[in-house]
Formats: structure tokens, sequence, C-alpha cells
């Protein structure tokens, strides 16, 4: 079947790793306790703390300091937990609105990206950051805004990305078939579940050589990326 989407993941993917890890972990972990204890009482933040309580098995009344201890712990075992991310979301955006960073992307990404979608293909990304996240790293790259190139986002609230029933989920949700649709990661686990679900994969390789025995199909840049091959 040909490909009529392509999905991706974005850290190790779209953009650098180091970005991730030094720039906005580092970042939303500076600012979260002063910025929960401001913002604790929103609707949208108390129900990411009510999850957070009930994801670290804390009770209803665990005080906030105590909710902030176990975010900040998740934030350095770097858990894909999803009140986290969207906590982070919200900080992220206040930083690429005061213009603190800009997303990273790698250079090969943009025209790529901009030349699939010239040809008719969906796009569509999928992360363990939140979609909140996900839009703000695209719409603020020092290649501009990016968001109108990408037809939908998913995190994990679809469910998690070593998991085939996302990928199927993903299927459904854009109303294509799982072998229409090419995944691109840079982790085999990830791609293995994508690959289950019946989905096309690539592996990319963007600080490393690349495995002539792997399981996927590996590349170091989408410039090399042939959707139709």
């Amino acid at each position: 079947m040909a490909i009529r989407a392509i999905l991706t993941d974005i850290e190790g993917t779209t953009s650098s790793i180091a970005f991730v890890h030094e720039v906005l972990f580092p970042y939303a972990r500076a600012r979260l306790p002063a910025w929960l204890a401001a913002h604790a009482g929103e609707p949208e933040v108390a129900g990411q703390l009510a999850a957070t309580r009930a994801e670290a098995g804390l009770p209803p009344e665990a005080p906030l300091a105590q909710v902030i201890e176990v975010l900040l712990g998740w934030i350095d075992a770097d858990r894909k937990a999803t009140p986290l991310k969207a906590l982070q979301g919200r900080l992220w955006a206040d930083g690429y609105a005061a213009g603190d960073f800009h997303g990273h992307v790698y250079a090969d990404v943009p025209p790529c990206l901009r030349a699939w979608q010239a040809a008719g293909l969906v796009l569509a990304v999928y992360s363990s950051g939140s979609v909140q996240a996900q839009q703000q790293l695209f719409a603020h790259t020092a290649c501009g805004d990016l968001t109108p190139l990408f037809s939908a986002y998913f995190d994990t609230r679809i469910g998690h990305k070593r998991e085939p029933a996302s990928y199927t989920a993903i299927c459904a949700a854009l109303g294509l078939a799982p072998a229409g649709v090419l995944f691109l990661s840079d982790i085999t686990e990830e791609l293995d579940a994508a690959r289950s679900a019946g989905l096309a994969t690539v592996q990319l390789v963007r600080d490393g050589t690349p495995d002539p025995q792997a399981a996927h199909r590996q590349v170091t840049a989408f410039t090399a990326i042939d959707p139709y091959a």
C-alpha cells in the first residue's frame, strides 16, 4: 500500500536530544515550584496536580510541596508521566513567548516536511511531550512557524509509545490503514511497536553510526527518506 501519511517523533528525530535535556528540562525544573505555587488554583493546573497525586499513590489531600517533590523526581528520571508533560508544556509556552529559547529542529527537517506536505502526504506528530509542548516547539523554531505543516498531534493520552495499540489508535484517528502510515523515530522499541501495529518504519540515527544489523531501515537525515520506496 502507498504511504499516505508520515507520523514523526520529535526528540532525536526532528529535534536534538540535547535541546530537550539541556534547555527544556532544566528550564521547567528551575521554575516549577514557584510557578505551581502561583497557578495551583487554576482548574487546569489543579486537575494535573490531582492526576499527579493519583499516579504517585498520594492521598487527594497531599500538600502541594509533596506533589512538587514528586514532579521534580519525575523530571530527573525523565518519566513519561502525562500530568508532568502537561505542566511542562505550560511552562515551556511561557518560555517560548518570552523569547527565552527557540524550538530546535535539524536543518534537513523543514524542507522535507514542506515537500512531503506539497506532495499530498498527511503529516502528524507523536511524542511523549504534551500536544501543547509539541505545538509550541514547532511554532517557535529559528525557521519560523512549522505548525501549519501538521494535520494532527498525539501524546501519551492516546497511549504509550512502546505499545502497538497506541499506533492502531493513531491510525484510526487519522482515518488511515496502518500500512499507509510511515513512522519516524530514533527509538527501536517505538519502531517495533509501530511495526507490530502494521505501520511502515524508518529509524533516525542523528548522533551515531547506523547499525547494519538493525531491524528497521536507518537514515541519518530526513533527506535520505523516500516515503514511496
